[in-house]
C-alpha cells in the first residue's frame, strides 16, 4: 500500500471579508488628487488584510494518518502546486465561493485527482454539490477525516461520510501548524474554545451547522494549544468562537487561567459584557485588544422581526461605553435594512457611533444567504431580487449590491439612504479621529477605518450601477 499525498485547498470568494474583488479593476478616471488617492488606499489595503489561516483545514491536516501527507494550499497567496502529483483533493467550500469551487473540482479531476467536498455549503446543500466531487463530507469533519483517509490508502472512498453527531469537543485533539506557511499570514494563532450557538438570527447559519448546544473544549487543552501556538509565532491570538462570553462562567475562568500567558488577544462578543464587570475584567486582564459586537439594528422591533432577542437597544450605549473603559476596542457590526427599518435609522445609527466612539463600525446590507431562515421567508414573499435557485447571486459580497426589497423602504429610496450614510461614515478624518480615540491597537484601527473608506467607496460605486439599472 503506497504513500498518499492530499492538497487542502482554501478558496477565496469573488469578493467579501477575504477581500475586494474590484480593488485591481478598471474604474473610471478621476483627477490627480483622486487617483492619488486611490493608488495610496489600495497599497494600505493589501497591507491590511488582517489574513488569518482556515482553522478548519489547519484541523484536518492535524488528523494524521501513516501513509498519508497533507498539505495546504491558501489560494489567497499561493498558485496552485500542480507540478507535484496529487492522489486527492479537500475543497472546503464557502457559500460566497460555490463557483469557482465547483470549477476548480472539475479540473482537478480531469487530471486524475480524486476530490472531497466539505465546508459550510456542503453541508446544508449536500444535493447541489454531489455531481462537482467524488465524495462529500457532510457535518464537521473532525473525526471522520480519518476514516476518508484511510479509505484513500484503501483505493476505498465512499461517495459520502456524513457525520451523525456533533464531536465531542472535549476530546483532547492537537491542532498543529505544520501545513501551514507561517510568514503569509498577519498572524496563524486562531484558537477556537466553543462551537454552537444558542441564539437564532434568522440571517445567520451558525446554528444550522453547529446546532444551538454551546460545546466546549477543556479549559487545559486550550492552554496547552496557547502555549504551543507561542513556540511558533508570537503575534496577536483570533479566538474564533461566534460568541466568545456565550458561556459567562468558562468564559472568565478560561481568561483568567489565560492572564500569565501575556498574549493579546482579539474575538467576538455580545455587548452584554458590559454589564459584566467580572468577565470584562478577566477579557482586559488577559490581553483582550478588540472585540466585534453584532448590535444589527438600534430598533428592537428590527431585530426582533429577525430573531434576534438577547441585546435590547436601550442597553447598547452604557454596554458598549463600558467595554471600551476596560481598555478594549470596539467593532460594531450593524445591518440597515431590516424588516422594520425606516429612514430613520441612518440618524439613529451616527449619532450612537458618535456618542459610543466605537472604533470601527461596520454598517452592512442585510445579506440573504442561501440555508437561512431569511433567505427561505424572503423568497416566500416574493422579495428576492435574484432567482432562490441561483445561489451563486447570494454570495456574501463586498460589493454590496442589493439581494433583496426592505419591507418598509422602497429601493429608489433605500439605495441613496444607504450609499449617503456609508459616505458620511467612511472618511479619511473619521479614519483619523477613531484611531486617535481608540483606547488601544490605533494603528490597527485607522488601517481597518482606511481600508473601509475605499471598500464602501466600492460599494457607493456599485449599488449607484444598479439604481440606474432599476431606474
Amino acid at each position: 500500500m503506497s504513500g498518499k499525498s492530499v492538497l487542502l485547498i482554501f478558496i477565496q470568494a469573488d469578493s467579501g471579508v477575504d477581500g475586494t474583488a474590484s480593488l485591481d479593476s478598471a474604474s473610471p478616471k478621476h483627477g490627480l488628487f483622486g487617483s492619488l488617492k486611490e493608488r495610496v488606499l489600495s497599497n494600505v489595503i493589501r497591507r491590511a488584510q488582517f489574513a488569518i489561516p482556515p482553522l478548519s483545514l489547519m484541523i484536518l491536516s492535524s488528523v494524521q494518518v501513516t501513509g498519508v501527507t497533507q498539505t495546504i494550499c491558501d489560494l489567497r497567496f499561493e498558485r496552485l502546486p500542480l507540478d507535484r502529483h496529487w492522489d486527492m483533493a479537500g475543497i472546503s467550500v464557502q457559500t460566497g465561493a460555490v463557483k469557482p469551487a465547483f470549477e476548480l473540482a472539475r479540473s482537478l479531476r480531469s487530471k486524475g485527482i480524486k476530490v472531497v467536498l466539505g465546508g459550510p455549503y456542503v453541508t446544508i446543500f449536500p444535493e447541489r454539490c454531489r455531481d462537482h466531487g467524488d465524495a462529500l463530507v457532510i457535518g464537521e469533519a473532525d473525526d471522520i477525516w480519518r476514516e476518508v483517509q484511510e479509505d484513500l490508502l484503501l483505493g476505498e472512498l465512499k461517495a459520502e461520510y456524513r457525520v451523525t453527531s456533533f464531536p465531542d469537543l472535549s476530546l483532547d485533539r492537537v491542532v498543529g501548524k505544520g501545513a501551514l506557511d507561517i510568514g503569509s499570514y498577519f498572524t496563524t494563532n486562531v484558537v477556537q474554545t466553543t462551537r454552537g450557538c444558542p441564539y437564532s438570527c434568522d440571517f445567520c447559519n451558525v446554528h444550522v451547522m453547529n446546532g444551538h448546544r454551546l460545546r466546549h473544549r477543556t479549559i487545559p487543552s486550550v492552554l496547552r494549544e496557547v502555549e504551543s501556538f507561542l513556540r511558533e509565532d508570537k503575534r496577536i491570538f483570533f479566538f474564533l468562537d461566534d460568541t466568545v462570553n456565550a458561556d459567562e462562567h468558562y468564559a472568565e475562568k478560561l481568561f483568567r487561567e489565560l492572564i500569565p500567558f501575556g498574549i493579546s488577544w482579539v474575538g467576538q462578543a455580545t455587548t452584554a459584557l458590559g454589564e459584566k464587570p467580572r468577565l470584562l475584567d478577566a477579557f482586559a486582564r488577559s490581553g483582550c485588544g478588540a472585540l466585534l459586537v453584532g448590535i444589527e439594528s438600534l430598533a428592537d422591533g428590527s431585530n426582533h422581526a429577525h430573531q434576534k432577542f438577547h441585546n435590547p437597544a436601550v442597553r447598547q450605549a452604557a454596554c458598549i461605553r463600558n467595554i471600551r473603559e476596560a481598555g478594549i476596542c470596539v467593532y460594531g457590526s450593524f445591518i440597515y435594512g431590516l424588516d422594520e427599518d425606516t429612514l430613520d435609522m441612518p440618524r439613529m445609527l451616527e449619532e450612537f457611533i458618535e456618542e459610543t466612539g466605537i472604533d470601527v463600525p461596520g454598517i452592512n446590507l442585510l445579506r440573504p444567504i442561501p440555508g437561512t431562515g431569511v433567505f427561505d421567508r424572503l423568497a416566500l414573499e416574493g422579495r428576492l431580487l435574484h432567482s432562490s435557485d441561483d445561489h451563486d447571486a447570494f454570495r456574501f459580497s463586498w460589493g454590496q449590491e442589493m439581494l433583496y426589497r426592505p419591507q418598509r423602504i422602497a429601493l429608489e429610496e433605500f439605495i441613496p439612504s444607504y450609499t449617503a450614510l456609508t459616505g458620511r461614515i467612511f472618511t479619511v478624518r473619521n479614519a483619523l479621529k477613531r484611531a486617535m480615540r481608540a483606547p488601544r491597537l490605533r494603528s490597527a484601527v485607522f488601517m481597518f477605518n482606511l481600508l473601509y473608506v475605499h471598500m464602501y467607496g466600492t460599494a457607493r460605486k456599485d449599488l449607484l450601477r444598479q439604481l440606474e439599472d432599476f431606474a
